[in-house]
């Protein structure tokens, strides 16, 4: 993944990011992070970045955060990527979900272009 090192401490997430982040482990989504971008940019206050196994899990993983939110009323601005399968951002304005393959999650490194936010490595709740 990344040498940036992760807090162990997850920040408090709005309702909705901890939606979308329950909704990547229902996938099964990998090494999944949160990046708390409230600092550093107007653009957006969190990045979820997850990693899926294929191109037909990265699609998968994506289009169940989309459809499981839009139940709760929540709807992306955007989604891009969900024909290549490569990597899926979706845009909820708010936060943005990135879900990569990995060799794409490497190349891309975002939590390495985005070395000075907080980053905060997530893990599935105990059920």
């Amino acid at each position: 993944m990344t040498d940036t090192p992760a807090s162990s401490t997850p920040p408090s997430l709005p309702r909705e990011v901890e939606r979308a982040v329950e909704l990547l482990f229902d996938r099964k989504a990998q090494d999944v992070v949160a990046l708390d971008l409230r600092k550093l940019s107007t653009a957006t206050d969190f990045f979820l970045i997850a990693t899926g196994t294929s191109d037909t899990h990265v699609a998968s993983i994506a289009d169940h955060v989309v459809t499981e939110l839009k139940t709760q009323g929540v709807r992306p601005l955007n989604v891009e990527g969900e024909r290549g399968g490569r990597w899926v951002l979706v845009d909820y304005f708010d936060f943005v979900v990135h879900v990569f393959h990995p060799a794409a999650r490497e190349f891309y490194q975002l939590e390495r272009l985005w070395g000075d936010a907080p980053l905060h490595k997530l893990e599935p709740r105990a059920a």
